[in-house]
């Protein structure tokens, strides 16, 4: 079981926030989508023949903003060169992008989930983030692409937006719960040093929440969702019954997948690479080489960190025995103190074998998985 990560390099603008891979000049599209489906011919055999793949994820970048027909293109690439099952074909959309013509294109191509990035529904907070969308258009295209009977939805949610209260996102969180989308993905305003944000910030004219001021929106976000039905699977991703993410899912119980596009990275089970994240590169060396990508040999100790960093994030938690096994070393003895410590300040419990955070301990996950890394 695998999937393929397709990454669309081009937005209609630049969100303030974001540090992603993408261009805002989209003239090289059908060039772009050309490479990415000679990038799926080439790479046909990285994941092994006996591999199936089962999701397919359109991320970026906006690929909603990829014409009907060279999503088509991309589709029918896949095809041609992979034993498909597809379970899975997710599309990340900007609400204002969710017209009925595309919404009824999207699904006779096969794409049954929609990742919707919506943010926030507060207007001046969306003209602050620099969102090419209003609040009106996130509730149209909730409903919209629910009349179009995408059943799998989600939406993107971000908290620790700096402000006197927590009204804000206490209003966005009603909006959401009452559009009831049955997944939603809810992320922390991280300020990144080569984004306009973190521009602000170094010229003193923006100021990030503080730490407490985030970790208690942590909590009411815990709290909401929980109330309503949603159970956090993942540390920023909550879905009800049936509704988790199947293709992220795989990335967090480290399954192969191969990522296609400028900047995407690929995962074959032992190592890891990336594409280099340059469109104007990336195009070149697909028509005419070197590889625009770069593989990575994942060490003993690397790949058993991967696991405990991502494994420790999730409702699965991390098995004991696999990292014991991928060490070459009894983890419970090595972490013996460490384990103590983190259990005496609740941050960690023990079950089954597994190791799970506490609800206390989630909004550390990085630095408790940093602190059990082997070696």
């Amino acid at each position: 079981m695998s999937g393929i990560y397709i990454h669309i390099p081009f937005c209609k603008r630049a969100c303030h926030y974001c540090d992603f891979h993408f261009s805002t000049n989209s003239s090289q599209m059908e060039v772009m989508v050309s490479a990415i489906c000679k990038e799926l011919e080439l790479r046909k055999d990285f994941l092994g023949s006996d591999q199936i793949i089962k999701t397919v994820y359109f991320g970026g970048g906006t690929p909603s903003l990829v014409p009907t027909d060279l999503l088509k293109k991309i589709m029918q690439q896949i095809s041609t060169y992979y034993e498909t099952d597809l379970e899975e074909v997710t599309l990340e959309a900007n609400p204002d992008d969710l017209s009925d013509k595309n919404l009824e294109e999207w699904k006779a191509l096969g794409i049954d989930r929609l990742s919707i990035g919506i943010q926030t529904f507060d207007e001046n907070v969306l003209r602050f983030y620099n969102r090419a969308h209003t609040r009106e258009e996130s509730l149209l295209a909730i409903q919209r692409a629910k009349a179009a009977g995408f059943g799998k939805l989600s939406i993107d949610l971000i908290y620790g937006f700096p402000a006197m209260d927590h009204g804000i996102f206490l209003a966005d969180l009603d909006i959401a719960l009452e559009q009831d989308p049955g997944h939603i993905s809810s992320y922390c305003l991280t300020v990144e040093p080569k984004t306009v944000l973190g521009n602000w910030e170094m010229k003193g004219k923006f100021q990030s929440a503080t730490e407490d001021f985030a970790a208690e929106q942590f909590e009411i976000l815990l709290d909401r969702l929980e109330g309503a039905g949603y159970i956090q699977y993942e540390i920023s991703n909550f879905g009800k019954p049936g509704n988790f993410a199947l293709h992220n899912t795989n990335y967090w119980k480290s399954v192969p997948y191969l990522g296609i596009g400028p900047s995407a990275h690929s995962y074959d089970g032992k190592n890891r690479g990336a594409n280099i994240a340059n469109n104007a590169r990336y195009i070149r060396g697909m028509e005419n080489g070197p590889s625009p990508y770069t593989a990575e040999t994942l060490a003993g100790a690397d790949r058993v960190n991967e696991y405990i960093l991502t494994s420790l994030r999730t409702i699965w938690g991390l098995d004991i025995n696999l990292v014991s096994s991928l060490s070459g070393v009894d983890f419970m003895a090595k972490k013996a103190k460490l384990l103590d410590k983190l259990y005496s300040e609740q941050l960690v419990l023990l079950k089954d074998n597994h190791l799970f955070l506490t609800r206390k301990g989630k909004f550390l996950a990085d630095s408790i998985a940093a602190s059990l890394f082997i070696g």
